[in-house]
């Protein structure tokens, strides 16, 4: 101990109390547990009352500090007793001093320093100017197998690739606790005590934030873990050329260095055994990268987020290469390394070409086959020369049995299954995604730039076989389109935007992705997400979606924006709930109200396919299934419906309410069955329901209440279609924001009561209840007005009940006594008998609050009918 150091754990509490620290009491079991419950003190500091209590000397206990902003905003960095011994705090001071940090650093070196039973430094700094953040693990180390414990010899021997990691360096900060002198004894499991060093609670140096920072990265930096690699940073090693040649990028790792790599960019600092710590080149800053650290290989490590580089990922000498001087195209950086001299040329093999006469369709696919050997460097999105594979056709069999091994070895990229057969994914015209279903000719033209293909024939004249290129015949594709199911990744689905798996993660990576069968064809370019939703990236997600899109629009009801919100965001939930959706109808009092630009809005985001509302339901169901089977939009509108439309057909209703849609495709023989995962939308003014579609629509209405809407002016983002065209990434990153942070808050839902669309009713109320948007369906009761059948209904009820009371009556009894009031179809009033049938199917359904109740009249051997008015009024009983 210094001589500054008292053994009284009452006087050192008060000290540490007197430097505005947190105290808490330790048991003295060597578990360093607090000797009480705490969580409370992580925001409450203690008071000297308690500290009287706790370290009034009638029993051991030890003490500790609470750091974070409870103490002050104070933060304990912690060296461990390994990094003291392999001599890495000494490291670390001479990077902080090359790097311009040595004054800061020696600040806290020689500050409040405390030594612990194991031989570790604990150092303090008080953060100004910024929040201290949670403890954070700055540096570790796998551990060595003699450094291995008794249980951790076990958990290897359990499972073998585990790996066993020592910390070297760590902070303990918000929500952290650390054990101080003059703990000692039991306190701890060793019996030592700790030791004050240097200074005391009352001598911690006050650092800005931005400072604290870049010391923490300093001490990133000597980080001993292995860091996994990116392919597009460090490509995997390939296969050996034949003879001992190296490709280029190989060639180049060999013999360049860094510093002519890096020149530009980065300039060495210092050099400490193999590491070599960079610096921007303009000398502005300290270190900021690393390479060496790994001499068995040596990789760029970059912790800055200023230059071309990714953060915290290892590049290779030749990823380095091709991101700063080819924008990471690997296949321009090799062809540039091999014209410098880098490489060896590899040999060439060729299949002989069949003779151009025997072809007329001037097909790519007849060219001389590459040479296996003939590749470039490149990352997973390019394809290189030497993974086309070759197969021996001349055999249709084995033939067959080839391509049905490409497919299971995955060697045949961008091919998927689904309900029908092979498939694949392209963008049409309109830009908007369209999945291909394979006929014969589409299956020979894909294998003709896939596969090298050839035939082996015998030369009569020297009787030596010959390799020659040949194309698959039409009937070996048929026979393979024949069968009734291929080894071939399932496509489920195309997505346009970000999407939220089942699992709550985040896809993003456009193309394929193996856990849920979607394929993200982005309608825009990406925008980088951050790995956390951040509070002000929340709030400023929030102000482009609702305070900038959707300010200006003339909603009748805040349930109108709420509904069209949820409908916005329910393409990026597609993936995360099951079930249906309502059909989202969008409607106006007159035109010009921004029907179509709300339309647009989702067109812009995700792309829509738009189609006209056909003349039958025999078209309509053709229409459903055409949208459903070749287009790739997850959102299908049925555009500008005729003023005053009723929305009332079974198709309609039995789309809406069902997880998949089965039907037969136009010119085939077989039924397939597809996934109902699309919003179904509708706009036009004044539209209705009618039959039992009006609970299956989410109403979104507008009112402009002027005359000539469309003259209006002064929007918040001026004209939306040109805003859309220059933001719609933006307003994809903030919508996508928007559901991450949900996520991120627990996915909190509010339970609505919704028939088939529970799960999604639910979910969406709690997400727009977390972004503080009210409306959610809360005009349920009022869309009822929309429902022409049902207002019909419910009067005729009601007359029919202030007429004849309680009383069974012939149905033909009330066509005469309410001739104005029956419903009708068309001009004339219903008979006796179609009234009948009429009630029959509404039987016991509520209109209102009446319904029609069947009396049989079994004297008169006859159908009665009576109505009964709903009088629940919490006695769980219908009264009459």
């Amino acid at each position: 101990m210094t001589d500054s150091q008292t053994t009284d754990l009452r006087a050192a509490a008060r000290e540490l109390h007197d430097a505005g620290l947190c105290v808490l009491p330790i048991k003295a079991d060597g578990t360093k547990k607090p000797a009480v419950s705490w969580l409370g003190y992580k925001v409450e500091r203690t008071t000297p009352d308690q500290h009287d209590t706790w370290f009034r000397g009638d029993r051991d206990r030890g003490i500790a500090v609470v750091y974070g902003a409870v103490s002050g905003n104070v933060e304990l960095i912690e060296f461990e007793g390994l990094a003291i011994r392999e001599g890495l705090l000494d490291e670390v001071t001479e990077i902080m001093e090359a790097s311009g940090l040595g004054e800061p650093w020696s600040a806290i070196l020689n500050g409040w320093v405390t030594e612990s039973p194991s031989g570790g430094r604990h150092y303090r700094v008080r953060i100004d100017g910024g929040p201290v953040p949670p403890n954070r693990k700055l540096a570790s180390r796998l551990a060595q197998e003699d450094e291995w414990d008794a249980s951790e010899r076990q958990r290897v021997a359990e499972k073998p690739n585990t790996k066993i990691m020592r910390v070297l360096i760590e902070t303990r900060g918000e929500g952290g606790y650390g054990l101080v002198e003059p703990s000692s004894g039991t306190v701890h499991a060793t019996g030592r005590p700790y030791v004050r060093l240097a200074g005391s609670p009352a001598t911690i140096p006050v650092l800005d934030a931005d400072t604290v920072d870049a010391i923490r990265d300093v001490c990133r930096m000597v980080d001993q873990m292995p860091a996994p690699e990116a392919p597009k940073t460090a490509p995997p090693p390939r296969e050996p050329l034949p003879g001992g040649g190296l490709r280029p990028g190989e060639d180049f790792e060999a013999r360049a260095d860094w510093t002519d790599i890096l020149r530009g960019t980065f300039r060495p600092i210092i050099t400490r055994g193999h590491t070599t710590y960079w610096g921007w080149a303009d000398g502005v800053g300290g270190v900021k990268a690393t390479t060496g650290r790994d001499p068995e290989k040596d990789r760029l490590w970059v912790f800055a987020t200023g230059s071309e580089f990714t953060a915290d990922v290892p590049y290779s000498k030749f990823g380095a290469y091709t991101l700063l001087e080819h924008s990471g195209n690997f296949k321009a950086a090799a062809t540039a390394l091999r014209r410098e001299g880098y490489g060896t040329e590899p040999p060439r093999r060729r299949l002989s070409p069949v003779p151009a006469q025997h072809f007329a369709d001037g097909s790519s696919a007849l060219d001389p086959a590459p040479d296996p050997q003939d590749g470039f460097e490149g990352g997973p999105q390019l394809r290189a020369v030497p993974s086309r594979p070759e197969l021996d056709i001349t055999n249709e069999a084995d033939a067959i049995d080839g391509i049905l091994a490409l497919m299971a070895n995955g060697r045949l990229p961008d091919l998927y299954k689904r309900s029908g057969g092979p498939c694949w994914v392209y963008r049409d015209e309109n830009d908007d995604p369209v999945v291909k279903q394979l006929g014969t000719d589409n299956l020979r033209a894909y294998l003709a730039d896939h596969v090298s293909s050839y035939i082996v024939k015998r030369n009569p004249a020297t009787e030596q076989l010959e390799e020659q290129r040949e194309l698959f015949m039409p009937k070996s594709c048929s026979t393979i389109l024949g069968r009734k199911d291929w080894p071939l990744p399932p496509l489920r689905g195309v997505v346009t935007s970000p999407v939220i798996r089942p699992d709550g993660s985040l896809l993003e990576a456009p193309g394929y992705d193996r856990a849920t069968g979607l394929y993200l064809e982005p309608r825009v370019p990406l925008r980088r997400l951050q790995p956390q939703v951040t509070r002000e990236s929340l709030a400023r997600a929030k102000d482009i979606v609702l305070d900038q899109v959707l300010a200006d629009f003339p909603w009748v009801a805040a349930s109108d924006r709420a509904n069209y919100l949820g409908a916005l965001l329910t393409p990026i939930l597609r993936a995360y709930f099951h079930g249906p959706t309502q059909m989202v109808a969008i409607t106006a009092t007159a035109q010009g109200s921004g029907k179509t630009l709300l339309k647009d809005i989702f067109k812009y985001c995700y792309g829509t396919a738009d189609t006209a509302w056909p003349e039958n339901d025999t078209e309509l169901r053709k229409s459903i299934t055409t949208q459903l089977y070749g287009t790739g939009s997850p959102v299908v509108v049925f555009d500008n419906l005729p003023n005053g439309f009723v929305l009332k057909t079974p198709i309609l209703s039995a789309l809406l309410t069902g997880e998949h849609w089965g039907d037969r495709i136009l010119g085939a023989t077989g039924k397939v069955t597809m996934r109902n995962d699309r919003l179904w939308l509708v706009t036009g003014n004044a539209l209705r329901t009618g039959g039992d579609n009006g609970r299956r629509v989410l109403w979104v209405k507008l009112d402009p209440d002027c005359p000539d809407p469309d003259q209006r002016d002064g929007f918040r983002v001026g004209d939306l279609r040109p805003w859309l065209r220059d933001n719609a990434s933006t307003l994809v990153a903030a919508l996508v924001t928007l559901v991450r942070a949900w996520l991120a808050a627990g996915a909190p839902t509010i339970r609505v009561r919704k028939g088939d669309y529970s799960v999604w009713a639910s979910m969406m109320a709690g997400l727009l209840n977390f972004l503080g948007v009210e409306g959610w369906m809360a005009d349920s009761a009022n869309t009822r007005d929309q429902d022409d059948e049902y207002q019909e209904w419910a009067l005729f009820l009601e007359m029919w009940r202030e007429t004849f009371g309680a009383e069974p009556v012939q149905a033909g009894a009330v066509i005469k006594s309410l001739p104005n009031h029956v419903p009708r179809k068309g001009d004339d009033p219903p008979s006796a008998n179609q009234l009948g049938i009429w009630l029959k199917a509404r039987a016991g359904r509520y209109f209102g609050t009446h319904k029609a109740v069947m009396v049989v009249d079994s004297h008169k051997k006859q159908n009665l009918w009576r109505v009964d008015v709903h009088g629940d009024r919490g006695t769980g009983r219908h009264e009459s």
